[in-house]
C-alpha cells in the first residue's frame, strides 16, 4: 500500500515520520492483530503528527474504502452505532496511513458486545509517583485477581501507569463484569488507603494512585496492546511477562525498541484466552 506524505514528521522530538509509524504497524501486525480482531475500535488520529490537531474517532469516515470492515453495535438507549473492526494487516496499515496513532479496543467483541471477555484495572498515578510503587500495586492487583480465580496479565500502558487484565469466558453481562472490577478495585485500595483510591472525583484523590475500573463499562475501551501513544517519546503499550515487571517502565518501549523486542520475543499475551474465567464465579468468591 502506497502511503501519502510518508516523510511528514509525526513525532518531532524523536524525528519519526508518518512512514515510520506505518512501518511500525506493519512490523507488529502479527502480534497486534489477535488483540484487535473482532472488536469495535476507537481510533485516535493525528494526521499532522502529535503537535497538530488530534481527535478520537469512534465511527468510520465517509472516505474509508469498502474493504474496511464496519459493524453495527447496539447503543444503550436504542439504535446502533457503526464501528471499524480491524481483522487484517491491510486494514491496520490503512488506518495507520490515515494518521491513526492510537488504537483503543472494546473489552467485548462485535458478536457479543454485552458479554465482555476482558476485564481491566488501570493504574492512574499522580505526578511523581515512583515506578517501584506502581509495580508493587500491579502485583497486589494480580494477587487479588488470583484469589478470585482469575489469571492476571500486565501491560505497560505506554503512558503513566500499568494495566492489569484478566481474560473472561464471555458468559456474564457487562454489569456483572463492571461490578466485579469495582469490588476488586475497592479491595485493593482497602489494603493501602493512604496510597490507593477508587474515588471518581480528582479532587478527592489527593496524591493517591487511582485504580480505574470504569473501562469495564459498556462501550468503554482500553489502549490495545502494541498501540503507539500520541505523546512525546512514541512509546507503545507493551504486554509483559510478570518477571519483566521488576525493571519495566510504563513508557519504556519506544517505537524502535518495541519493533526490536517483537522481532525476537513472542507475545506474552499469546495464550490469554486459554485462561478465560467466569466473572460470576469470581464475584461470588469476593462477596
Amino acid at each position: 500500500m502506497e502511503i501519502s506524505h510518508a516523510d511528514k514528521v509525526f513525532y518531532p522530538g524523536e524525528g519519526l515520520t508518518k512512514g515510520d509509524v506505518v512501518e511500525y504497524y506493519r512490523a507488529v501486525a502479527h502480534v497486534m492483530l489477535p488483540h484487535l480482531r473482532g472488536r469495535p475500535l476507537t481510533l485516535r488520529r493525528f494526521p499532522d503528527g502529535i503537535e497538530g490537531q488530534g481527535w478520537f474517532q469512534k465511527h468510520p469516515g465517509e472516505h474509508f474504502p469498502d474493504s474496511i470492515r464496519v459493524e453495527s453495535v447496539p447503543r444503550r438507549g436504542g439504535g446502533t452505532d457503526d464501528y471499524v473492526v480491524c481483522d487484517d494487516a491491510e486494514t491496520l496499515e490503512y488506518l495507520a496511513g490515515q494518521g491513526t496513532l492510537e488504537f483503543h479496543v472494546w473489552l467485548s467483541t462485535v458478536d457479543a458486545p454485552e458479554r465482555p471477555d476482558r476485564m481491566v484495572l488501570d493504574l492512574d498515578p499522580p505526578d511523581g509517583t515512583p515506578v517501584a510503587e506502581l509495580r508493587a500495586v500491579a502485583r497486589r492487583i494480580r494477587d487479588h485477581y488470583e484469589r478470585a480465580g482469575l489469571t492476571a496479565f500486565v501491560q505497560a500502558s505506554g503512558g503513566r501507569g500499568f494495566h492489569v487484565l484478566a481474560p473472561l469466558d464471555a458468559k456474564s453481562d457487562t454489569e456483572v463484569v463492571l461490578e466485579l472490577s469495582r469490588v476488586l478495585a475497592d479491595a485493593v485500595a482497602a489494603d493501602d488507603p493512604d496510597r490507593l483510591t477508587t474515588a471518581q472525583r480528582k479532587e478527592k484523590r489527593g496524591d493517591r494512585i487511582f485504580l480505574d475500573a470504569n473501562r469495564n463499562g459498556y462501550a468503554q475501551t482500553f489502549v490495545a496492546p502494541y498501540s503507539l501513544r500520541a505523546r512525546p517519546g512514541a512509546a507503545a503499550a507493551t504486554p509483559l511477562d510478570w518477571r519483566e515487571l521488576g525493571k519495566a517502565e510504563p513508557a519504556g518501549w519506544g517505537l524502535a525498541k518495541e519493533k526490536q523486542r517483537m522481532a525476537r520475543k513472542e507475545d506474552p499475551w499469546r495464550d490469554l484466552d486459554q485462561h478465560a474465567a467466569s466473572a460470576e464465579a469470581a464475584l461470588k468468591q469476593l462477596t
